[in-house]
């Protein structure tokens, strides 16, 4: 089936959440080793970049196969679009740690839920943004 038809785009995007879920539950997993040793916005980012190393693996082999060509232009272009990600993972993740969980009442394991949420909300955009411009010239057609 080619990816140039709907359901060939299916696959892809299926691909990609399967992709995105074993990098996500690296960042979330390594997030509490990370928070043994720095504090909650670190460990955020350090594990938002153990994230994105398992995420360029898998993504670079089994959802754009892109693993032919040159890996250095990708990997600084997948780096470029996960600095936005991860803005909004930060961004997410601090506003229900720091202010709506409180206020809403929510007690019960805070910063992981509010870091769950962080890490799921870039799922649309980075995948619009790496078929477009991180693996474009190496999509298949």
């Amino acid at each position: 089936m080619s990816e140039a038809t709907p359901a060939g785009h299916a696959g892809r995007f299926l691909r990609f959440l399967a992709a995105g879920g074993l990098a996500a539950g690296a960042n979330f997993g390594s997030r509490f080793l990370f928070s043994l040793w720095f504090d909650y916005s670190l460990a955020i980012v350090l594990a938002y970049c153990v994230g994105m190393a398992t995420a360029f693996v898998l993504m670079r082999r089994y959802v754009f196969h892109a693993h032919g060509r040159d890996p250095w232009p990708q990997a600084l272009r997948f780096v470029l679009v996960n600095l936005f990600a991860v803005a909004q993972t930060l961004a997410v993740s601090l506003l229900l740690a720091r202010w709506l969980l409180p206020r809403i009442g929510w007690q019960w394991q805070v910063e992981a839920v509010a870091h769950a949420v962080g890490v799921a909300v870039p799922v649309f955009s980075s995948y619009l943004l790496h078929l477009r411009a991180t693996f474009a010239a190496t999509r298949t057609p």
